[in-house]
Formats: structure tokens, C-alpha cells, sequence
């Protein structure tokens, strides 16, 4: 069942999404070679903390972090650890919060660094997608319109392997709900996008094959080819004409250059 959010109950969810970006900004201004993920995890936790929040993920079907951090190969679901960041990873920050009865969930992937190119066109090419598969997101379009325009710019124009055992969903009261959101898909199929849905569109976008696998501790998830993924996320609000975006990487990309010019200090 698809749940519809008043205008009221679309205000709160913006709240709990912009929190989100806050989060993540946050995180943005730590990461550098040197910081463990473990701390990057504790900067997060305290600030949702420190807001009248609550994380979503920790303690999820058994998940024991705030935030789920995957490094490099590692495409979701990451456990933080106390290995440090160096120059030339990246990193992918997932982050939920709950307030006032609504769920934001965003996520960012860094580049710790220098990073290859290749890699950092991986980076810039799946953000973009996120913004091709959010201009889909209008009242009387499909889930299948936001899913091919994420496919046609990372699998058909740049050759990278689109995540198929992972997809987007819906958000509100519940962290999952109807519909899924895949990142690949045909236009003209799946659920119809009506006014008053939210989902959580987030490509998931790897380097070389579309193949993963989970890692021994039963939450990450690997690239096959060990190679680097990337993700994404927003939280989008249907309507007509044009989608409205609650979560913003606004904070996020001015955290992320401050960061990047101040380490170029030294």
C-alpha cells in the first residue's frame, strides 16, 4: 500500500530530510585522511541526538551503527570501523532520522583527497543521475520513467554497472515503504506517480560490473569486481509539474569545498 502525505505531514518529512543534510554536512567537514568511519559514525549519532532525533538505522532489523558507511568496493549497508580514511578513498555516508513521526534518509558519497579521475567521474556521473531520475518525478509519470532516465545516463551513456539487487522506496512513517524505486527499468512501467507520494530515489552505481555480493558480516555489500561504487540520495515529494526535493545537498557540497580548500592549505 502507497501512503499519501498531506501537505502537513510533507513540511514534518522536510524537517527530518533537511536534518539529514545537516548530518551529512556535518560528516563532510570531518572527513579527511586519518579519520576512522567510527568517528565520522559518532559526529552523526550526537548531532541527530543533540536535535530531538533519533537515528533510523541503528538498531533496524539488527543494524548497529547510525549511519552506514561504505568505503570504496563497499556499495551500501557499511559498518563504520576504526581503519582510517587515506587520500584516494571514497566514501559512502547513509543517514536516517526520525522526528515528529516522519523519516529523512539522504546519502553522499566523499572523495578522501585526491581521488583517480576515473573515480571521480564515477562520482559526478551518478549524481547526475539522481537529478535525471528526480526530473521523472511528477504526478502521472511511472517509477519506471525515474528508473530508465538513472539507467540511460550511467549504464547506456558511461558503460558503469547499475545496482539491480538494491532500489529505492518510499519514506514517511516507516523507514521502507511502497513503492520500490529501481534504478533501472523500463519508461512506462511500474507504480503511477501520483501527488502526495514520497519516495527515496538513490542510485547506486558501480565502476565496473553491476554484480555484488554480501560481505561475512551480513550487511555490507561488495562490488564483485572490487572495483568503486558510488550512491546517491534525496528524499522527493511528488507533484505536478515539477518534483520537490526535501532533502538538499546544498550544505553538503559548501562543508565538502570548505573542507577540500582547507586541507589544500596544508
Amino acid at each position: 500500500m502507497i501512503h499519501y502525505k498531506s501537505k502537513a505531514e510533507i513540511e514534518l518529512m522536510r524537517e527530518s530530510s533537511l536534518l539529514v543534510s545537516e548530518t551529512l554536512a556535518l560528516v563532510a567537514a570531518a572527513i579527511k585522511p586519518g579519520v576512522t568511519t567510527l568517528q565520522l559514525d559518532k559526529i552523526a549519532e550526537e548531532f541527530i541526538r543533540d536535535n530531538n532525533a533519533t537515528a533510523s538505522f541503528k538498531g533496524y532489523q539488527g543494524f548497529p551503527y547510525t549511519c552506514c558507511i561504505s568505503v570504496n568496493d563497499a556499495v551500501v549497508h557499511g559498518f563504520p570501523t576504526n581503519t582510517e580514511l587515506k587520500s584516494g578513498d571514497i566514501v559512502s555516508v547513509d543517514v536516517g532520522v526520525f522526528k515528529n513521526g516522519f523519516h529523512g534518509d539522504s546519502a553522499y558519497t566523499f572523495g578522501v583527497g585526491e581521488i583517480a579521475a576515473d573515480v571521480k567521474k564515477l562520482l559526478t556521473v551518478t549524481k547526475e543521475s539522481l537529478y535525471k531520475g528526480i526530473e521523472k518525478s511528477v504526478h502521472g509519470n511511472r517509477v519506471g520513467d525515474i528508473a530508465y532516465a538513472i539507467q540511460d545516463h550511467t549504464e547506456k551513456q558511461h558503460g558503469y554497472g547499475v545496482v539491480r539487487d538494491l532500489v529505492g522506496h518510499g519514506l514517511g512513517r516507516q523507514l521502507h515503504e511502497e513503492p520500490q524505486v529501481p534504478n533501472f527499468g523500463k519508461r512506462g512501467t511500474g507504480a503511477k506517480l501520483r501527488e502526495g507520494m514520497v519516495i527515496a530515489i538513490e542510485p547506486m552505481i558501480n565502476l565496473g560490473t553491476k554484480d555484488v555480493f554480501h560481505d561475512k558480516d551480513g550487511w555490507t555489500i561488495r562490488t564483485a569486481d572490487g572495483k568503486p561504487s558510488a550512491h546517491y540520495e534525496h528524499d522527493v515529494c511528488i507533484q505536478k509539474g515539477r518534483a520537490d526535493i526535501l532533502s538538499s545537498f546544498v550544505p553538503v557540497e559548501a562543508a565538502e569545498k570548505a573542507n577540500a580548500n582547507l586541507c589544500s592549505d596544508y
